[in-house]
């Protein structure tokens, strides 16, 4: 999960052991020509809430958590894209990282009668149990960052996870001619650490055979990423770049564990370490204006709220899309399960485009 919160090491390990399997991966079923809208159908739920609705009513909104910089701007931006989108929605919800009290934070808004949901799942097959609550009272789902393995939603809203891992393989490939790169990889059980690690992998071994890659399974936990990494370089000093899969919650330790040893170089300087993480949080935009990183992938959290708020209207009217490219420059894909998904870009940053006033982290106080 990108934009996992800093915590110690109790709190790590317990979401560590809450996070199950998240959803399959998606495939890319583009087709060409524009967005289609076209009005839906009743379906099998009696007073379905977005069976040719006007898309008014009340919409609750669900966190997963509120202890990352990425879930907190997040949460910035849910009430202004939901009055420019027109939705009226309720005051977020924090799932405080708890599976369960999630289910139990959707069922709360279902019983204040909301007529859409807006969840960001943290565990794609427990959510099946609130989505099923949200289908038989007739109320639209919009999943946020995960997709669920089972379960009705109108629609996933989600940046492409593996272009995440593909771009971090690619800056690295053009700055380390050869040697030793690390990749500190999310939690295996998550469909975004999946494909952000199976995306670096498979880049580097078609594209640049002269890196070797070291992996670090750390499980969104910054207590553990910094324990192994620091065991990885006492046997490995030699290391010559290293992907942060999610910088809100790896940034920290890596730039710590590197200074201990000596060995946090400035980009240009002998002996530098290129780093290249995901997030595009304020303080990873620092860290690359310092020299400290080199590049991010700046995972849109202006956009999930934005798309959330678009898609849960539409669904709450009635309306349905269908694979292919839109009008925001991305693509839906239909999943392996049959629900839809809109892949979001999300951009690489580095000390080029780094103070770019239309990236979302330039714009959080």
């Amino acid at each position: 999960m990108p934009g996992t919160p800093v915590r110690n090491g109790r709190q790590g390990r317990r979401q560590g052991r809450r996070n199950s399997i998240w959803a399959v991966r998606a495939t890319a079923v583009a087709a060409c020509g524009t967005l289609a809208l076209t009005a839906c159908g009743s379906t099998k739920d009696s007073g379905a809430a977005g069976a040719g609705g006007d898309g008014s009513g009340k919409v609750g909104v669900i966190l997963p958590l509120l202890t990352s910089p990425f879930w907190q701007s997040y949460n910035d931006y849910v009430p202004k894209m939901a009055a420019s989108e027109g939705v009226d929605a309720l005051k977020t919800v924090n799932s405080n990282s708890d599976p369960s009290q999630q289910i139990t934070d959707i069922n709360n808004e279902l019983n204040q009668g909301v007529k859409g949901l807006v969840v960001a799942p943290l565990d794609s097959a427990a959510i099946q149990a609130g989505l099923d609550q949200a289908e038989r009272k007739g109320v639209p789902v919009v999943a946020v960052d995960v997709a669920p393995d089972k379960g009705k939603v109108a629609m996933v809203v989600r940046a492409d996870n593996v272009a995440y891992g593909e771009k971090a393989c690619q800056y690295l490939g053009a700055h380390v001619t050869s040697g030793k790169v690390v990749q500190i990889m999310g939690d295996l059980a998550s469909v975004n650490g999946r494909d952000r690690s199976q995306a670096f992998r498979a880049c580097v071994k078609k594209n640049f055979p002269k890196l070797k890659v070291l992996e670090i399974p750390a499980k969104w936990e910054s207590d553990t990423a910094a324990s192994k990494l620091d065991t990885l370089l006492n046997a490995n000093p030699d290391i010559k770049g290293i992907y942060l899969q999610a910088g809100g919650v790896y940034l920290a330790p890596t730039l710590q564990t590197l200074k201990s040893k000596n060995m946090l170089k400035k980009a240009g300087a002998g002996g530098h370490i290129v780093i290249v993480s995901n997030d595009g949080i304020p303080q990873e935009f620092d860290a690359i204006r310092k020299g400290e990183i080199d590049a991010t992938v700046s995972q849109p959290a202006d956009a999930y709220a934005k798309y959330g708020m678009y898609y849960i209207k539409a669904a709450m009217q009635g309306k349905k899309f269908q694979p292919g490219p839109t009008d925001h420059d991305s693509t839906i894909v239909k999943l392996p399960s049959g629900i839809l998904e809109d892949q979001l870009p999300a951009p690489l940053v580095t000390k080029d485009n780094v103070d770019d006033p239309k990236l979302w982290g330039n714009t959080v106080k």
